[in-house]
């Protein structure tokens, strides 16, 4: 679904628990004849449903706002390169995707790599570019520990741009 021009799109998991809830407030009004509870109930089903729309949209707004500034302050990194010392930096790497995990979760995480290396790139909100498996890419994003406080060094993506699909006839 489009919203202002953004891809906004909600989890597979998000649509599964919303439907179930839906089907068991039919199941309910169908057993209680229970009318006032079934409407108020699908309010907040509904409110289940818009409410994850919203928060996609606005945190693609602010990756929207975020990527020039990343695209003007980003230094062409190597994967090799990348060190806990870079905590915070902000790098541009280019690789190949070679992994594509919780894509349906709309957080994607790529294992990418170039010659010197891989390594794992995660992005927070829906990309405005899928990327798959071998395509080429271009990743601008800040350095992070994988787990917030510990772990390897990642990349914290805030634009992923596809420079060749693995079949350049897609593009």
């Amino acid at each position: 679904m489009k919203i202002k021009g953004k891809n906004v799109r909600i989890s597979i998991i998000n649509i599964i628990v919303v439907g179930m809830i839906a089907l068991s407030m039919v199941f309910y009004l169908l057993l209680s004849g229970d009318w006032g509870f079934f409407l108020m109930g699908m309010v907040f089903v509904a409110l289940m449903f818009v409410i994850p729309l919203i928060l996609n949209y606005m945190s693609q707004d602010q990756y929207t706002v975020l990527a020039p500034i990343y695209e003007a302050e980003a230094n062409d990194t190597k994967i090799r390169n990348i060190n806990p010392s870079m905590v915070g930096k902000i790098v541009r790497i280019e690789g190949v995707v070679e992994r594509v995990l919780f894509k349906s979760l709309n957080r994607p995480q790529y294992l990418i790599a170039d010659k010197t290396g891989e390594i794992s790139v995660k992005m927070f909100t829906t990309p405005t570019e899928d990327a798959s498996v071998n395509d080429v890419v271009e990743i601008y994003g800040q350095v992070i520990k994988r787990y917030f406080v510990v772990g390897d060094p990642v990349v914290n993506a805030v634009l992923i741009r596809v420079l060749k699909r693995k079949n350049s006839s897609q593009k």
